[in-house]
């Protein structure tokens, strides 16, 4: 029992809203409840009204074994041609072979990277989460003292500085206390995490996982273009 459906995105939902926010919310609950197979992204000038990139999320509540607890990245946004006659915006199709493609690298749940580029990535559903800390620093008098609470729960413990107040986000797979001794008391001795304030996010950086760094020219090559333009 259950069902596979396909829906077109544009980009947005993959990262849009922090972590608490209902965009992120939506992309915890399809997580957590392991309700998304795939991410294809698509090439541009696919639709006949806008030419923006676009992503079709597979979600099915009846998972295959191999599948559970997993999320596949597929980039098919290179698999395209030119269509001979354009129709409003849309300038490519899909071709035979390249569905064909797509279908095989989601079927038999590959990860593929051809000529050193990747086109399909397999990952766990908790590499998209993260937590999102509040990190606190104390409030100081003008003589540079830190500022006690006076009453109730505070008194005695340094108050905030709201001014000085930032957030950090932590992946899921790390522990906030690890992250906070590494990335935090080393720059803000003073600093503490207020744990009431902290909140789960998801969220999907596609491109990033796809990202191929290419090496910058050499500046001596970069020079000699400039002296022969």
């Amino acid at each position: 029992e259950g069902s596979r459906i396909a829906i077109v995105f544009n980009g947005s939902p993959l990262f849009t809203g922090g972590a608490g926010s209902g965009e992120s919310e939506i992309r915890r609950y399809v997580l957590e409840n392991d309700l998304c197979e795939a991410i294809v992204g698509l090439p541009t000038d696919m639709f006949y009204n806008t030419g923006i990139a676009t992503y079709i999320w597979i979600l099915s509540n009846r998972k295959p074994a191999a599948r559970k607890g997993k999320l596949q990245l597929i980039d098919a946004s290179g698999f395209w041609r030119k269509m001979r006659k354009s129709l409003g915006s849309k300038r490519k199709e899909l071709a035979e072979e390249h569905i064909a493609e797509i279908t095989r690298l989601f079927g038999q749940f590959l990860e593929a990277e051809p000529d050193g580029k990747p086109i399909s990535r397999i990952f766990r559903n908790e590499d998209f989460g993260y937590r999102t800390i509040t990190v606190e620093r104390p409030l100081r008098d003008a003589q540079g003292k830190i500022v006690l609470g006076e009453k109730g729960k505070q008194k005695g413990k340094p108050q905030p500085d709201a001014s000085l107040r930032d957030t950090e986000n932590v992946p899921l797979a790390e522990s906030i206390d690890t992250y906070f001794q590494r990335e935090v008391l080393p720059h803000a001795p003073d600093a503490w995490i207020d744990p009431e304030k902290t909140q789960v996010g998801y969220e999907i950086p596609f491109n990033r996982h796809f990202y191929v760094f290419k090496a910058l020219k050499p500046l001596a090559e970069i020079d000699a273009e400039l002296k022969s333009s």
